[in-house]
């Protein structure tokens, strides 16, 4: 069942505490309780650019993110709200405002480096505010994005020779957004009217030249166009003038420039209709629980001092609910087996059929909940929890047997021993009355329904019990001769010898079906996880061809502009990414 979020307002997530990040219990609490996936969208730029205003429009709202109205920041860490989403039923829109970069009051920009890495990390919509026009300005204040390599990791332990700067950034990089605020030019180029993203796309071509200066131009252009492929560009008016800027959240849109206006909303329509729910490499929906997992994995790297890394999050992610998806399946598997066995069976064969059945679906239910189970630890466990199951149901169904067999024994076969007692058949002519008694009762025992698989054993092990009793009915008969009881009690051995080799047959029988069952279970687990390695190369070779093809469309760009070292870099990066999708093409599943 979906659940409800009421958040009447934002909350701060991660505080900024004395330079010091720490995730807020209560922020995490909200987000374990979302099951739904989620629509991360984070928004960063320099204090005081009205990012704010943008996230409580993002919001529904006028008011919620604090706008602030001085040259102070107002927003200190990331703050998160989170609201069903307006465009896309069953997803959560999470929003989450960071605080200004470039604040005077904090020196050094340490911090402002790691609030950006986050907001890359959690979101899977970035927009950069800032204000005017994209001049080198506005480049050099975007310096946080060619530091994204030194502050993030993808893998735990690269390989040497990869390129892991952008070749593995850019799978799960989120969608770009630059927002230009109180933009006063007009979008022309060669007196030609552009869009907006056409001028985005202009203001970050690369400068021919090999200087100190060409570079630092050039650079963060560079990092933008390999870290984001999918950008957007949105130019807005100044609202109002600038001395009603500090009541703009009191202020009805009627009283705002139209232009303005109708900008705002163009850029909430795009957010709400573009941006993606949140994916993890291998095509893993986000959901809240996730989330959560990803901040504390995330933020606790960075108070270690370590390099948040992306593929230590996922693993740290896999843990938690690959766990959960082993509890899962085995709570399935009891209620599936709780609903269908009734002990005790006729045959084991009746109990390892159900078991099968309720296997395959428990193993179903792990698969769908698991992912990135590395060494299939997870998937070994649950085999082992469901053979411990199996077994402890067998054992149940032999005891429930046993119980059964030996109360119809008691009620079936206690007259006869009062009979016997009452001395009926000592007396000439008592055997023969007596064992044709005994067949009778035999027969009514084996007539009775549901006895389960020990009823020959406790059959047999209770007339074991009686053949003293047997015996001495015998020798008392005066009307049997010595050689007609020699002859009996061969008769009667015999008849126990082969019920004994029956018997042994039958737990032979047992023992092999047991055998089938457990490479029937083997044979289940490799069935299945084969099919969802196939699922996950298939879903990785996807993210992959998507990656090559934004990587081929920026090495085309590159030629265009002549940037010929650029573009054999990227092509070094492309052959190093075909290589590894060749591989996963013709690998085999072990």
């Amino acid at each position: 069942m979906a659940s409800e979020i009421h958040m009447t307002g934002p909350m701060c997530l991660i505080e900024n505490t004395n330079g010091r990040l720490m995730a807020n219990p209560e922020a995490l609490k909200i987000l374990s309780a979302i099951t739904q996936p989620v629509v991360v969208v984070a928004i960063v730029g320099l204090y005081r650019t009205g990012k704010s205003y943008l996230m409580n429009k993002l919001a529904g709202k006028k008011k919620g993110f604090s706008l602030g109205s001085t040259v102070q920041s107002h927003t200190k860490g990331i703050w998160m709200w989170c609201v069903p989403h307006p465009k896309k039923p069953g997803h959560i829109l999470v929003l989450l405002d960071t605080e200004g970069l470039g604040d005077v009051e904090k020196g050094d920009n340490q911090n402002d480096s790691w609030i950006f890495a986050l907001a890359v990390l959690l979101s899977s919509t970035f927009v950069y505010n800032s204000m005017g026009t994209i001049n080198q300005q506005a480049m050099d204040q975007l310096h946080y994005v060619t530091e994204l390599t030194h502050r993030i990791r993808s893998k735990s332990s690269p390989d040497e020779n990869e390129n892991e700067d952008s070749a593995d950034f850019v799978s799960f990089f989120p969608d770009f957004v630059w927002t230009l605020r109180d933009f006063s030019l007009d979008l022309e180029a060669d007196g030609q009217p552009i869009t907006a993203d056409e001028y985005l796309t202009y203001s970050l071509k690369l400068k021919q030249g090999t200087s100190e200066k060409d570079k630092t131009f050039n650079l963060p252009r560079l990092c933008i166009r390999k870290f984001f492929p999918k950008k957007k560009c949105f130019v807005f008016d100044r609202p109002v003038h600038r001395k009603k800027l500090a009541q703009l959240e009191k202020l009805h849109d009627e009283e705002l420039d139209p232009e303005f206006v109708q900008q705002v909303a163009d850029f909430c329509s795009y957010i709400f209709s573009n941006s993606k729910t949140k994916t993890l490499s291998g095509g893993i929906k986000v959901n809240g629980p996730r989330l959560e997992s990803l901040v504390l994995t995330y933020v606790n790297a960075i108070s270690s001092g370590d390099l948040p890394c992306m593929e230590n999050a996922v693993l740290a992610l896999a843990q938690i609910e690959n766990s959960a998806a082993v509890q899962k399946a085995i709570a399935h598997y009891e209620q599936q087996m709780g609903q269908k066995v009734q002990l005790p069976t006729e045959t084991l064969q009746e109990l390892l059929d159900l078991h099968r059945d309720s296997e395959r679906e428990a193993i179903e239910v792990f698969i769908r909940s698991s992912f990135k189970d590395v060494d299939h630890l997870f998937q070994k466990e649950l085999a082992a929890q469901l053979e411990k199951k199996r077994d402890d149901f067998c054992k149940q169904n032999q005891e429930a047997s046993s119980n059964r067999c030996s109360a119809l024994l008691q009620d079936i076969f206690s007259p006869l021993e009062e009979e016997v007692k009452m001395g009926i058949y000592s007396k000439p002519g008592g055997y023969r009355l007596f064992i044709q008694k005994l067949q009778d009762l035999k027969k009514k025992y084996h007539e009775e329904p549901r006895k389960g698989i020990q009823a020959e054993e406790i059959l047999q092990t209770y007339l074991k019990s009686k053949e003293s009793m047997t015996d001495a009915i015998l020798q008392t008969d005066q009307t049997l001769t010595e050689k007609e009881k020699e002859i009996e009690v061969e008769r009667v051995k015999a008849e126990s010898a082969q019920a004994s080799a029956k018997m042994l047959q039958e737990i032979q029988r047992k023992n092999e079906q047991m055998m089938e069952q457990k490479e029937r279970s083997y044979q289940e687990h490799l069935k299945q996880l084969t099919e969802k390695m196939e699922r996950d190369r298939a879903q990785l070779l996807k993210e992959q061809e998507r990656t090559l093809a934004l990587k081929l469309q920026e090495q085309e760009r590159l030629l265009k502009e002549g940037f010929q070292t650029e573009s054999r870099k990227m092509q070094h990066e492309i052959q190093d990414l075909q290589k590894k999708m060749r591989q996963r093409r013709t690998c085999t599943i072990s």
